[in-house]
């Protein structure tokens, strides 16, 4: 294939900030992405999966303040926790920028700064507002929940100073048309609806920059104003292109951003606004071009309430759950529990009950009684005859177009129900043809039931084979071991692929409640 005419999808997740260690709630996002750049990939695309860290940001500041440590020091710290969960969750992420210390970064948010200067629509003005520091965010009074912010439940501060503004309000209808026409992709609708109303709510220019008393010193120089530092969100945003020498104009950017088919941004619901509304109106400004398409996912809670970094929310450790778990678990309850619209509720209960009842009893007893069987009946032989066309047979030939279908429409359920769905055919097969009852027949003489059981068993490893095949962008460790089980022929001898988690008689505790849920506020 002629690699200018491979199709291209540049996918990133938000850069979290640093001011603690990473939580399960950034996790989803990374496992959720991870799971598309892998399936595109099999399909032959080019991918870049960039993530990284928010190093510039006056939580990080405050945070190192409250430890008695230089800003630095933490933020190197805590950065080099989110940069290590990339090997024990099985993730593919090709580059990991942090804003406060890769080189490409600063130059490249000058320049997107510059450019939109320009294009005049940066202009100094003396401001007083609420400002929200866990969520770097001004409020208007209007958008408080009884004079506290919505997100965080705290009483923002009164902050009164001049600041840079970006004029938003210039790009209201070119935004609405974009986002309303489909051009800008917002997945799930829900999200979309909520972009488009608030636009149609009227856009205001916003505060783009903080004075450097109040910044600490800490962030990236306005150009050409060092009393005022860059405000965090676009420094932020920025990583998108400067990850890619924006700043050079280098092969990497007109490769992976002018020349991608699909710009993909995951994000969860709390920031969809700056990703939505402000990132496109700033690349507008610039004359970039804009992502194609935001994917939003909703909240993980504990006890219904988000979780956090801080101790304030709940907090899960995801590498201490892969410690006692492994990451097949993790993964599996993030992209089975967690739906489309609508938080979900941890609780490791959960995680194992999900693991044991799909993967251990489901997937990995599947493959286990298939390769039993041919090593009971054949001798680890696989028979090679003609695949019937049977309900199974049928359903390996589909299921890659279904996977396709549920992820295009950013739909993890539905594409691991999809995966899902071999396991439970060639199961209804194994009852159907009981093969065991076969091979006893075959034993006394019928060789037209010895016949049928290499029929079913060439079946039934052809399900395992394509289970591990579908199963690869999810769990690529688990769906490693089903490949290697079930690989040439001979097969090799039946080994546990999902050792269960818990103890059968164990009450795995209340599932989560599935489908849509009251629409979260827009920020």
């Amino acid at each position: 294939m002629n690699p200018q005419a491979t199709p291209r999808h540049y996918l990133t997740t938000t850069i979290p900030y640093v001011n603690s260690r990473p939580h399960l709630g950034f996790v989803l996002e990374l496992v959720q992405a991870d799971v598309l750049a892998r399936h595109h990939r099999r399909l032959g695309h080019r991918v870049r999966l960039l993530t990284g860290t928010d190093d510039n940001s006056l939580k990080n500041v405050l945070a190192a303040e409250e430890q008695g440590v230089p800003v630095q020091q933490l933020v190197d710290r805590n950065a080099d926790a989110f940069a290590a969960l990339r090997g024990p969750l099985s993730l593919s992420t090709d580059d990991f920028l942090r804003t406060s210390s890769d080189p490409r970064h600063r130059p490249g948010v000058e320049r997107l700064w510059r450019a939109c200067a320009d294009n005049g629509d940066l202009y100094r003005k003396h401001y007083a507002g609420l400002y929200c520091v866990g969520c770097e965010q001004f409020y208007p009074e209007e958008e408080l929940d009884g004079g506290r912010c919505p997100e965080h439940g705290t009483e923002p501060q009164l902050v009164v100073e001049e600041n840079w503004f970006f004029r938003l309000s210039r790009y209201t209808e070119r935004l609405h048309g974009l986002v309303s026409s489909g051009r800008l992709r917002i997945e799930p609708e829900a999200r979309r609806n909520e972009v488009l109303s608030f636009i149609a709510s009227g856009l205001r220019d916003f505060s783009v920059s903080r004075s450097r008393e109040r910044a600490r010193g800490w962030g990236i120089p306005v150009p050409g104003d060092p009393d005022q530092v860059v405000y965090v969100w676009w420094d932020a945003l920025g990583n998108y292109v400067t990850a890619l020498d924006h700043a050079t104009g280098g092969a990497a950017y007109d490769e992976w951003w002018e020349g991608s088919e699909r710009r993909v941004h995951h994000v969860g619901k709390g920031v969809v606004r700056f990703h939505a509304v402000y990132w496109p109106a700033i690349l507008l400004s610039a004359g970039l071009p804009l992502p194609t398409d935001i994917l939003v996912h909703d909240y993980l809670t504990v006890d219904g309430r988000k979780i956090s970094k801080s101790a304030a929310g709940g907090t899960v450790d995801p590498l201490g759950l892969v410690e006692r778990y492994g990451a097949d678990a993790v993964r599996w309850w993030l992209l089975r529990e967690v739906p489309r619209v609508g938080d979900a509720d941890f609780t490791e209960q959960r995680l194992v009950a999900r693991f044991d009842m799909e993967l251990a009893n489901g997937a990995g007893n599947l493959v286990h009684r298939t390769v039993a069987m041919v090593h009971r009946y054949r001798g680890g032989v696989v028979p090679d005859v003609p695949l019937p066309d049977c309900p199974v047979v049928r359903a390996c030939r589909t299921a890659p177009d279904r996977v396709s279908a549920a992820l295009d429409g950013f739909d993890l359920r539905r594409a691991t129900a999809a995966v899902l769905g071999l396991v439970e055919e060639a199961n209804r097969h194994i009852e159907a043809a009981r093969p065991w009852e076969l091979a006893r027949a075959e034993r006394s003489g019928d060789r037209s039931a010895g016949a049928r059981l290499d029929e079913v068993l060439a079946v039934l490893v052809h399900a395992c084979r394509a289970l591990g095949r579908e199963l690869a962008p999810f769990l690529p460790d688990g769906a490693a071991r089903i490949t290697a089980q079930c690989a040439g022929s001979p097969l090799p001898a039946p080994a546990p692929l999902f050792p269960r988690l818990s103890d059968p008689r164990a009450d795995p505790g209340p599932r989560a409640t599935p489908g849509p849920r009251p629409a979260a506020r827009l920020r």
